[in-house]
């Protein structure tokens, strides 16, 4: 089992009601060789994942299970479901750790088959994926031009960072990006969960009128019920960190969205992803697939996730320009809104054998 750290710079930060997202550090693992190799990343981003210090002992902690893993995978999506306890352990509180064994694993098995990712995971993947653009807080009239700039630039859906000011501030900013695009661009916005119970339910009612796609994470992680009262008032609500919070399938028993934001990394790997998107589709919620803005080996992973989902929304994938530099070009890029997945075998043939 090899391993590589890396750091990666934004081109720009970028602010959300969380914080400031300036660079992003992690730790690539290679396990198998020659055509079975396999490379997963681990990037963790504290508040949705483990810390970086944690994730990395994890992988310490699994470091000589190599040969257990190999033989164990073929199981996709779940390639860890014949792991021992004493690889699966470590991994359980380390969901960007795990998503680096999983990806690994699930990248080996592609390569040594024949398949691409999306193919172990479905019988007739889609050959592109429609992506949205993100747009950070800003005040109106620059949020306007960025929004107008990723317009141009191609895509048809975007999604405006709220929560960092006032309620009033982004209905200001919502308003002139509506203003600025036209009607037939799809639009969301995402608190990442600032509001308080009142401000949400203004929130929901003042922005109806823009005809939002939906409100991502309104309220914090956990509240459930809070959540699922705001549905049915004519914005769809979907939930993204109360992910890191809960399970999938306690958000779908308290009916508390309308749309799930699945972050592979945040997950625990892509097939953990892929499986709770099968989950929500089973239960009448739709699945949005993202990134945590990383590096070109997990943001491929997470391409080929969204490519087995059959007539996806656009999602969160279009983050490689965020980067200031990255690993490897990307063999996954984004034009005209929407983004090629590699054919394979596994997540992108032989591209990132020689990082690790």
């Amino acid at each position: 089992m090899n391993r590589r750290d890396f750091g990666l710079d934004l081109a720009t930060p970028l602010d959300t009601a969380r914080g400031r997202i300036e660079r992003r550090e992690g730790t690539l693992l290679g396990l198998g060789a020659d055509d079975a190799r396999g490379v997963g990343e681990a990037t963790p981003l504290p508040g949705w994942t483990e810390s970086l210090a944690d994730c990395r002992a994890a992988l310490d902690a699994v470091a000589d299970a190599e040969a257990t893993l190999l033989d164990a995978v073929d199981d996709a999506p779940d390639p860890l479901s014949g792991a021992p306890d004493a690889v699966t352990d470590p991994l359980a509180d380390a969901p960007a750790a795990r998503h680096a064994v999983e990806s690994a694993l699930l990248d080996a098995a592609g390569r040594r088959n024949g398949r691409s990712l999306a193919g172990l995971f479905a019988d007739d993947p889609s050959s592109t994926v429609p992506v949205n653009a993100t747009v950070g807080d800003a005040e109106p009239s620059a949020t306007a031009t960025a929004a107008t700039a990723a317009v141009d630039a191609g895509f048809h859906c975007l999604k405006v960072k709220v929560g960092a000011g006032s309620l009033e501030r982004d209905v200001e900013r919502l308003r002139a990006v509506r203003a600025a695009v036209g009607e037939h661009v799809s639009l969301r916005a995402d608190a990442n969960g600032a509001w308080d119970r009142e401000t949400a339910a203004e929130a929901v009612d003042t922005l109806g009128p823009l005809d939002l796609a939906y409100l991502e994470q309104p309220l914090p992680a956990a509240d459930l019920s809070g959540h699922a009262a705001l549905r049915g008032r004519g914005l769809d609500v979907a939930l993204d960190e109360t992910l890191t919070a809960v399970s999938v399938e306690a958000v779908l028993d308290a009916g508390a969205a309308d749309v799930l934001v699945l972050k592979p990394m945040a997950l625990g790997g892509p097939g953990r992803a892929f499986r709770a998107a099968t989950a929500a589709r089973r239960a009448g919620v739709d699945p949005v697939v993202t990134t945590t803005f990383d590096a070109a080996p997990a943001r491929t992973a997470a391409v080929h996730v969204a490519a087995a989902v059959p007539g996806v929304r656009p999602c969160g994938l279009a983050t490689g320009d965020a980067l200031e530099s990255d690993l490897v070009p990307d063999p996954a890029p984004v034009e005209a809104g929407a983004v090629t997945v590699p054919e394979g075998p596994g997540v992108a043939g032989a591209t990132f054998e020689d990082l690790v």
